[in-house]
């Protein structure tokens, strides 16, 4: 089969060359993924089939016509007359039938890669491997977060993206630049958050989760254990107000009363992480009463207030770690406890659970090796009797402590509980007390209420020894496990507990 003369030249043979072997390096790739169902096999393989091996082919299709256009010339400047600058075609000419045959048939097989090309690559942008894996080192704590997270199921596009081609154009922008911070080493250690630019929660949270339709009250039984040398462990049963008493009276009173059609909560944060609230004020939209309350211990002034961001609250001001969540080293330590994943019954594991993570680590090995050593040391040192006869024990406990170490701290990134404070409750972090902590006041002398039992009431609590139970309609009094008398009523739970002592 001969083709035009034009086209016999080294542009477009290089290009013909080139346009081949991408389609089928491209169509084995596609092939051997379909029927090996190895579409698994690596973040790295759907980058080189959709967007790198794509950007080849078309490539080498341009350097055909461009080759034969120069080889074109080339020969009108050298004087043969057999071959023009402008286009002719001759279907009376078998080479311009056969050209014009391989035209038509490369085409349709240029149309159909790219179709499917195209379609494979926007699943594969939106896929969770392309946001969790690819550039691993950088959003490896976020994915490893991600899969302990009550929204695995959920594709990290429906929370970050959401529908429409406005936002999925914006995130897309937002990605260039994120690829850049990648490759020129300019993002930020750990990622900041929150993430300013979000899109509101209305727009994806409540796709799925109707504000309307939460549940009332529901039961909360946790489980710890204090860091002596017995471990002793604690429980408390609370009773959540996530709703109104009744699911009739829909959101008047409970926790997600904040987010009631008929209330609009503002703030201001005087931090980029939103932990402390200086300024709140409050709507009501059905009478258009509104009360303003400031901390007294923090004021701002009118200069600095129009310098910040005033922020109509969300989900997301409360629920700010719905799928990356850091646990701090107390609770996931409790948590592998009370799975029996670390043995209880090895003395002062939880202390020296503390001990360990009150350490900073500049790698990921580095801190391995210092919790193994640091473990094996201690029992030999203080419990030489536990070190000899319990040894496969505290093979557990130090294999325990290196599953919660790997999935809550990562030190390349500096992505710690610290890093990331959860706004959920008030243990470790301020979470409720950014608002509830008693210090903030109206102009009238009304103060945003600090009472527990606005959120929760207390059903039981105690040791094995001692569990102390009320009925449900009674609740009791918090009894902190360890005695320091009636401080807890005076300060805020996180001054302490955010804090590995």
């Amino acid at each position: 089969m001969k083709l035009p003369r034009t086209y016999y030249n080294p542009t477009s043979l290089f290009g013909t060359i080139l346009a081949s072997v991408s389609a089928l390096i491209i169509i084995f790739f596609l092939v051997a993924m379909t029927l090996f169902e190895a579409e698994e096999s690596g973040s790295y393989a759907g980058i080189f089939i959709y967007l790198i091996l794509p950007v080849f082919l078309i490539l080498g299709l341009i350097l055909i016509p461009v080759g034969m256009s120069r080889r074109a010339k080339r020969i009108k400047r050298e004087g043969e007359g057999s071959v023009v600058s402008k286009i002719v075609l001759d279907l009376n000419n078998q080479r311009h039938w056969n050209a014009m045959g391989l035209f038509i048939l490369g085409s349709i097989l240029f149309l159909l890669l790219t179709g499917i090309g195209t379609y494979k690559a926007f699943h594969y942008t939106e896929s969770n491997k392309f946001c969790g894996t690819l550039c691993h080192s950088v959003m490896e704590p976020e994915h490893t977060a991600y899969q302990e997270s009550a929204h695995s199921r959920v594709t990290c596009v429906e929370c970050h993206v959401g529908e429409g081609a406005q936002w999925y154009v914006r995130s897309k922008l937002s990605g260039l630049y994120q690829v850049y911070s990648v490759l020129f080493n300019k993002y930020p250690s750990p990622i900041e958050t929150p993430i300013h630019s979000l899109r509101p929660a209305r727009e994806t949270c409540e796709e799925c989760h109707w504000p309307e339709k939460f549940y009332s009250y529901n039961l909360r039984n946790e489980k710890n254990f204090l860091a002596d040398s017995a471990n002793t462990e604690w429980n408390i049963m609370l009773q959540m107000k996530i709703g109104s008493e009744h699911s009739a009276h829909g959101l008047v009173e409970g926790v997600h009363w904040h987010i009631n059609s008929d209330v609009k909560v503002e703030y201001i944060a005087s931090d980029r992480r939103r932990e402390y609230l200086p300024w709140v004020r409050y709507v009501n939209r059905a009478t258009g009463d509104t009360i303003v309350y400031t901390d007294i211990y923090e004021t701002l002034d009118q200069e600095a207030m129009d310098t910040l961001e005033l922020r109509e609250m969300d989900c997301l001001d409360c629920h700010n770690r719905p799928s990356h969540q850091f646990l701090p080293p107390q609770k996931f330590t409790d948590d592998l406890i009370a799975a029996g994943i670390i043995p209880v019954e090895l003395p002062e594991i939880k202390s020296l659970a503390m001990q360990v993570f009150n350490n900073t680590f500049n790698t990921r090995d580095s801190g391995s090796l210092f919790i193994r050593e640091y473990v094996t040391d201690f029992y030999q040192t203080a419990y030489p009797a536990v070190a000899a006869e319990q040894a496969p024990l505290i093979e557990q406990a130090i294999e325990g402590l290196l599953l919660g170490y790997n999935k809550n701290i990562f030190p390349e990134m500096k992505a710690t509980w610290d890093a990331y404070p959860n706004h959920i409750g008030h243990s470790e972090y301020n979470g409720c007390f950014r608002c509830h902590n008693g210090n903030h006041e109206s102009e009238e002398g009304e103060l945003i209420s600090r009472d527990c039992n606005l959120c929760h009431t207390i059903l039981a609590q105690g040791n094995a020894e001692n569990y102390q139970t009320s009925p449900v309609d009674k609740p009791m009094e918090f009894i902190h496990p360890v005695d320091i008398e009636e401080a807890w009523k005076e300060m805020a739970c996180a001054d302490c507990h955010r804090y590995l002592y």
